[in-house]
């Protein structure tokens, strides 16, 4: 009997002006799964834990267990396989819960059949894991997941992603408000147009914090995160929002803005000591009007999912 543990970890996706295009990996929370083959034929999935039971439990459904059957299926394969998933992060948190169950479950059976595709070909399964989880197939949580470091998305169809270089030194504050604010909702209510002026603006800023990654230039990449078309829409299904980004700004943050689709907020410091100051005081803004969170002072994860 052939098994194995995969950690995957969570992201900040949709990184401030980078909607959908730009996220990155950080080194803790995330997911792990467990994979063992069987002679069975079938792909079934026989735990979870750590979701409070909200997860489905049928195989094709869930996130972990459907990828691996689509990778099965995608490489001409028929395996027995048993998958067991460990939730380390809550559901609909912003941090890409669906995206580290889907990436971890995809390394592991990839690690178990020999590696026949690379990290990259993994990408498309890991989008239509995406895809059953909030009825998008986008890559900027599976890809940073995936690759490590922050990645950008310049195409999903075909996906094309993009690791860029990241300064050292950078740390990540992430506060999770205790409200729910599903993937799916967060999509609906964004503006279908745009103004032409408002999106010089937002590409100008895009290219700006990618230059700044790339020359290492933290004072461009904190004045370039600034969004101005999806950010004042998606804020309003975030209790505080503007009181924590400014508190966050004001303790030193390089920069503020949602996680993934929230409601995780995000502050990007040059300091440990900033990071941890931004981590104590956010919640307390929250606990005013009696909104409870809990809050993780991380690194940037430059390697990605890792087999355990």
């Amino acid at each position: 009997m052939k098994s194995v543990k995969a950690f995957a970890p969570a992201t900040v996706a949709n990184m401030v002006c980078g909607y959908d295009i730009l996220g990155f990996a950080v080194n803790e929370p995330g997911d792990t799964v467990e994979l063992i083959l069987n002679d069975s034929g079938v792909v079934t999935l026989d735990h979870i834990s750590g979701d409070g039971g909200l997860l489905p439990k049928d195989a094709q459904k869930n996130i972990a267990s459907a990828v691996v059957m689509q990778y099965l299926s995608g490489i001409g394969k028929s395996q027995g396989v048993s998958v067991k998933l460990y939730k380390g992060m809550p559901l609909n948190s912003g941090m890409g819960s669906s995206s580290a169950s889907s990436v971890a479950a995809l390394l592991a059976i990839n690690h178990l059949m020999g590696e026949p595709l690379s990290r990259v070909q993994l990408l498309p399964f890991a989008m239509e894991g995406e895809r059953l989880a909030c009825g998008s197939a986008h890559a900027d949580n599976v890809a940073p997941a995936l690759l490590g470091g922050l990645v950008l998305v310049r195409s999903s169809n075909p996906v094309d992603p993009i690791k860029l270089p990241v300064p050292e030194g950078l740390f990540c504050t992430l506060v999770h408000p205790h409200v729910d604010v599903p993937t799916s909702e967060s999509r609906r209510i964004l503006k279908e147009r745009i103004a032409v002026r408002d999106a010089i603006t937002q590409w100008g800023n895009v290219a700006g914090m990618v230059a700044g990654f790339c020359t290492n230039n933290k004072a461009l990449i904190g004045r370039s995160m600034e969004d101005i078309i999806f950010e004042p829409i998606r804020a309003m299904l975030i209790p505080q929002f503007y009181e924590m980004k400014q508190k966050a700004l004001e303790l030193g943050a390089l920069g503020f803005g949602i996680s993934g689709s929230g409601p995780t907020i995000f502050a990007l410091t040059e300091d440990k000591l900033v990071a941890e100051k931004i981590a104590k005081a956010l919640p307390d803004i929250l606990s005013v009007n009696n909104t409870h969170a809990d809050s993780h002072v991380c690194t940037i994860n430059t390697t990605g999912a890792a087999i355990l």
